[in-house]
């Protein structure tokens, strides 16, 4: 497995320049045809913002605070927790139909399959860039000023990044031989948005929720990916003062990486007779 694993890098390392153009290709075809083009990648997650902006703040009243002392507006709370979901959602839902959409280079003996799943997490990137971007011009224009914590978005951001790696390559996979992989991974997205403490605080709920039950919303890998965020932003805490939190993320992520290669590898001898 190591080996298999090591091809994979090597493939990475050597088509490096492929990859750049796929993914440039990639992020502009999905918009191939309209008036407005790649305009249209950052309208839904903008709009998607406002609506739970006006539900949750506007509707609901909901407040959120710094360390539980000074009131913060909603908006930039929100903001600062959805973005990464925003990344690692877009790159797994893309990354599990990959081998489905390019099946005519699958079927091509001489490509190299291998780098399929990167493009399609690495074309989401660049919505993830312009967002990261915006989320700072919002907190500037509420008056917060960026510092050293905000460093620290690019150490998360490539925690996204690797899990959703580890993961576009076990289900894009799977959904060759099992198309409805991709519709449970959309189901699965829709409930991972809600079960993460995105739109709700976690620190409010503590009285409300069974500890077992807060152990289990604690374990989700991407409770630390938002909380660290937040972290950066608003409360301006260091990755490393959470060690137990950071090891364990990390260990689920590299897990999640080496069964993804691992069941990529075993499966795509037979992926284009069945594509």
């Amino acid at each position: 497995m190591k080996q298999k694993s090591e091809n994979i890098v090597t493939e990475i390392i050597k088509n490096r320049q492929l990859i750049k153009s796929l993914v440039k290709n990639d992020f502009k075809k999905k918009f191939v045809g309209s008036y407005l083009g790649v305009f249209w990648a950052f309208v839904q997650p903008v709009v998607t913002v406002l609506i739970y902006w006006f539900v949750f703040d506007k509707a609901i009243g909901f407040r959120a605070s710094i360390r539980g002392e000074m009131s913060l507006p909603y908006v930039l709370w929100l903001v600062s927790g959805i973005v990464p979901w925003f990344f690692f959602s877009d790159c797994v839902s893309a990354g599990t139909s990959a081998l489905v959409e390019y099946n005519y280079l699958v079927k091509k003996m001489v490509f190299h399959i291998d780098i399929l799943p990167l493009v399609k997490v690495f074309a989401s990137g660049f919505v993830h860039l312009f967002f990261v971007v915006f989320t700072i011009l919002l907190f500037l224009a509420y008056g917060y000023l960026p510092d050293l914590y905000i460093l620290q978005i690019f150490y998360y951001s490539v925690g996204v990044l690797l899990l959703a790696v580890g993961t576009s390559y076990l289900t894009s996979a799977v959904s060759v031989f099992f198309p409805d992989v991709r519709q449970i991974v959309n189901i699965g997205l829709q409930i991972g948005i809600w079960v993460t403490p995105i739109m709700w605080n976690i620190d409010d709920m503590k009285a409300k929720i069974p500890p077992a039950l807060l152990v289990v919303l604690k374990g989700n890998p991407f409770y630390y990916i938002v909380m660290g965020y937040r972290e950066s932003f608003i409360d301006k805490v260091w990755f490393w003062e959470h060690p137990g939190q950071t090891l364990y993320f990390w260990i689920f992520t590299l897990a999640m990486c080496f069964l993804g290669v691992k069941v990529f590898k075993r499966l795509k001898v037979h992926f284009a007779d069945v594509l």
